[in-house]
């Protein structure tokens, strides 16, 4: 009989596990949100917590498909192309009874776009944001930048006076280990507000009975239980303690579909998975080559490429639900191409001959740093990745660790080589090159930690924010990618395939960007 881990999380669900009511929803994930700073972080599972208390501008539905929020309309300006002009919706309150109007949105623009945002590349091109009137904002950005919206649909409103009152002006610097009163209180105009929370353990929110939308949500309590532990997530949802489960270990969805009281809904996510290392010639921290940096040289990169058998990996570790890939972009997102798309086939006699040709036929050693609780097997798949390594002579030394501490490895550059998945909310491909490729300076780069870095390649990158010929635009993308796959500057893996569990009882959707809304989940009998 498998020994289940009691951690503090279910020892808390079953110190208050009772039948729920029609109206309340037990949910379970693998991880917490790292913080309720609305633009201390861009990471998904924070996002997806944040957008039950708090709004966005614009958001996508479950087809992916860019729909109005807080704003009702948006337009570039009449004669101006690097001006977009959005109508708020009127009506709308904060938790706090205040109301929600244009100047609340400058402030939450201008916070988000500034220097500790985490969200900040979004807004590299905006030069300012003002106030027309109650109910109307210009955003001006340094030249006609026609996909703008896209870059909204995680950048949350904040109320201006709560966050001056409450000394939350300036963002959270997460990553330095800062906290503020945002951190765990929230003043949101989304459809839930939180009445409790316990880091790690257990959050409670109630619906907001004052939100904006004219239907109100079937769901009204909402208990938020991180449960780090893949077995222990499923136990809990097979004995009653929760309704929702968000990531299903791959290897309990079949069984869980053919559970009675239980149904599994399954789908692709716009989530690449991929690994990344510090390039450069300085020598590697956790690496027995003192003198030099073996990622530095090109033939050990395409050495580790050959050596990854992702059909191995799809089969074995995540039992059929991935889909392989050979670029670090999903099919969802506009730049891919199938010919992006291929991988090579494992060839460990060309990837040892590589090896032998940079000098290294006797391997090296180095860490791999991933998350344990953040993305569908990650730990096995750096596990199985460290085995195929080790094939070609790299020594792979694993360090597992929750999320909340891994990313601030990548974010604060203090890794060598690195498990990471990426989200792509804007469907296009300059989000992936903001973030991941850009040289690591002012608004560029945040999840670059490897050291790459082409000024050539950043300046192509930042045409794309304004570049208003589509075509010639598309063209740009495809020579970045190119560049990328060249230099081998991320070694991808597999496309992210989902799979939510509920209680039969409860229909939620699964959502391309990983975002469930339990405003919108139907309960039935």
């Amino acid at each position: 009989m498998r020994k289940l881990l009691l951690t503090a999380s279910v020892l808390a669900l079953a110190a208050t596990a009772m039948p729920a009511s029609a109206e309340t929803i037990r949910w379970a994930r693998g991880a917490d949100a790292l913080t309720l700073d609305p633009h201390s972080q861009n990471e998904g599972t924070t996002h997806t917590f944040a957008h039950h208390i708090y709004e966005t501008l614009v958001w996508r539905d479950t087809e992916g498909t860019l729909i109005p929020r807080l704003a009702t309309e948006w337009a570039l300006k009449d004669g101006d192309d690097t001006t977009w002009v959005f109508t708020l919706r009127e009506g709308v309150t904060f938790h706090d009874g205040a109301e929600f109007n244009a100047e609340d949105v400058v402030f939450s623009l201008d916070r988000a776009r500034s220097e500790r945002s985490n969200m900040r590349q979004l807004h590299a091109d905006v030069e300012s944001v003002t106030a027309v009137d109650d109910y109307t904002v210009e955003v001006k950005l340094k030249g006609p930048s026609p996909l703008y919206p896209n870059n909204l649909t995680n950048t949350f409103m904040m109320d201006k006076t709560w966050s001056e009152t409450n000394d939350v002006v300036e963002v959270q610097d997460y990553a330095g280990g800062e906290d503020n009163y945002a951190v765990r209180n929230t003043n949101g105009t989304g459809p839930y507000k939180l009445v409790s929370r316990e880091v790690g353990v257990r959050s409670v929110l109630e619906v907001n009975p004052d939100h904006w939308a004219e239907t109100d949500p079937a769901v009204t309590e909402i208990i938020y239980t991180p449960i780090s532990d893949a077995a222990t997530r499923v136990a809990a949802l097979l004995s009653g303690e929760v309704d929702f489960v968000q990531d299903v270990p791959v290897q309990d969805i079949e069984r869980l579909s053919s559970t009675d009281g239980i149904k599994v809904a399954t789908g692709p996510e716009n989530r690449i998975i991929y690994f990344g290392y510090r390039l450069g010639e300085e020598p590697l921290a956790s690496s027995d080559v003192t003198d030099k940096n073996p990622f530095a040289d090109p033939k050990v990169l395409e050495a580790m490429h050959l050596s990854i058998d992702r059909d191995a990996i799809k089969e074995v570790v995540m039992r059929g639900n991935s889909v392989p890939t050979g670029v670090a972009t999903p099919p969802f997102v506009n730049g891919w191409t199938e010919e992006l798309d291929a991988y090579p086939a494992p060839d460990l006699e060309r990837a040892r001959a590589l090896m032998e040709e940079a000098g290294y036929a006797d391997g090296f050693t180095v860490t791999l740093d991933t998350p344990n609780n953040r993305y569908v097997n990650d730990e096995a798949i750096s596990q199985a990745v460290v085995g195929m390594l080790g094939q070609i002579g790299i020594r792979v030394t694993l360090a597992s660790r929750p999320v909340a501490q891994h990313s601030p490895l990548v974010t604060n550059g203090d890794t060598d080589f690195y498990l990471l998945g990426w989200g792509v909310p804007t469907f296009d491909s300059a989000y992936i090159f903001n973030d991941l490729i850009h040289t690591k300076a002012g608004n560029y780069g945040a999840y670059n930690p490897s050291g790459y870095s082409n000024p050539e390649l950043d300046a192509k990158i930042e045409s794309l924010g304004t570049q208003t010929d589509l075509e010639a635009r598309d063209a740009t993308i495809a020579e970045i990618w190119a560049t990328i796959q060249e230099d081998r500057v991320l070694l991808p893996v597999h496309n992210q395939v989902l799979a939510y569990a509920t209680k039969s009882n409860f229909t939620i959707d699964v959502h391309p960007e990983n975002q469930p809304n339990m405003s919108n989940v139907t309960i039935g009998e």
